[in-house]
């Protein structure tokens, strides 16, 4: 059989790439002279599988969509504490290249805004780390992402830095309020540098979809970041990644995203799927015309809504098998292990009164456990055997 996710794609491109609504960001003449008809659309799994359709193979700067992985590689070498120092993690309420300090402590309000993620380019790689070793740490941490070697689109990078009057103003008030050290021209030339990699749709949802996967690129299988940090990527991505629009791409798409100006936005949904999407007519909020458009249909066909709530049957104890002559109980479980699904196997285990007899917990039909999960399984094996049972475990993908 053949899989019917790329002929979906399809129609999704045939429907959702019409019109001629939206400008091209004429403020960046390299931007300015692109197609504006060309579109592209793509799928990654948590397994590394992409599917594509339209224009799958057309190059675009990242732009702004590199700002989530810039503050990721930032988080990864400072820490979360040291970088929220510097960055806070407030919806600003503003377009990307407002001023928006918090007028306390003068941090930038997040790191999806330009004064933001100039300040959190500086925090990439080591605290001496000088201008081309950052750019050597970015290259190499984006195109972890990407899961191939990505590179500067010279051109569009010296198009920029020409017109790149408003963040050299933001980085000498940033330099000035001692918020970034060094030469607040080098911030600018890195940060724009970090912009202007070439990326395609397969790009953009490979790196969302490492993030969805808590930092493990599924392609590669290389863990590029944390779990921690990829965590916090995703929440920032939530409140503030499509800057004054973000509450309502929450309510109406419900999926953490990024924009940016070249047309392209990508959607990491948290243990499901990496998005992309390109083309290049923007709305007044610098969002792509169309990529919006698709995103809307992806989340409402494919019930992608991070709100949407999904209930199962499936019983989390599978059997219990009760050997009457040795008095022998083994619980099989199945399923996710979640707090939720852990707490009702604690349930079942806490009807087992206290005695010498032997109590096993197969996990064979177990397909995860998470951090909580396999707290509260293991107290509950500890438990059992302070009340007297000798505790046995089958767990074949060893996960507890």
């Amino acid at each position: 059989m053949k899989t019917p996710v790329p002929d979906y794609l399809l129609e999704i491109r045939d429907a959702c790439s019409v019109g001629d609504d939206g400008e091209l960001a004429d403020y960046i003449p390299e931007l300015a002279s692109v197609d504006p008809n060309r579109f592209a659309v793509a799928i990654c799994t948590m397994d590394g599988v992409v599917y594509t359709a339209g224009d799958a193979g057309a190059r675009f700067t990242i732009q702004s969509m590199s700002k989530p992985f810039i503050y990721a590689l930032a988080l990864r070498d400072r820490g979360i504490k040291a970088v929220l120092e510097k960055v806070g993690v407030e919806p600003s309420g503003d377009a990307f290249n407002e001023i928006s300090l918090e007028p306390e402590t003068g941090r930038p309000e997040n790191p999806m805004i330009n004064i933001g993620a100039i300040t959190t380019h500086t925090l990439v790689g080591d605290p001496d780390a000088d201008e081309i070793e950052r750019d050597r740490v970015v290259a190499e941490g984006l195109s972890a992402f990407a899961g191939r070697d990505l590179e500067v689109d010279i051109t569009v990078f010296d198009s920029e830095l020409r017109t790149a009057f408003r963040n050299r103003a933001m980085a000498n008030l940033l330099r000035a309020g001692g918020i970034i050290e060094g030469d607040p021209d080098e911030a600018v030339r890195g940060y724009t540098r970090q912009c202007a990699y070439n990326v395609t749709v397969r790009d953009l949802a490979v790196m969302a979809v490492t993030l969805a996967n808590g930092g493990i690129n599924p392609v590669t299988r290389e863990r590029v970041v944390s779990a921690e940090v990829a965590r916090q990527v995703l929440a920032v991505m939530t409140t503030c990644g499509m800057y004054d629009a973000a509450g309502d791409w929450m309510s109406t798409v419900g999926i953490p995203a990024k924009s940016g100006v070249s047309g392209g936005i990508l959607g990491a949904l948290p243990g499901q799927v990496g998005l992309g999407v390109f083309s290049p007519r923007l709305d007044g909020h610098g969002h792509s015309v169309e990529g919006v458009r698709t995103f809307e249909r992806l989340s409402r066909d494919l019930e992608l809504h991070l709100m949407n709530t999904t209930f199962t049957d499936v019983e989390a104890v599978r059997s219990v098998r009760h050997d009457e002559r040795t008095g022998r109980q083994v619980y099989r479980l199945q399923g996710p292990m979640t707090f939720a699904s852990a707490e009702l196997v604690l349930r079942r285990l806490a009807e087992i009164p206290a005695g010498s007899g032997e109590v096993t917990l197969d996990l064979s039909r177990v397909s995860s456990v998470n951090t909580s999960a396999r707290r509260i399984l293991v107290e509950g094996m500890s438990r059992l055997s302070a009340d007297g049972h000798v505790v046995g475990l089958a767990d074949p993908s060893g996960r507890l």
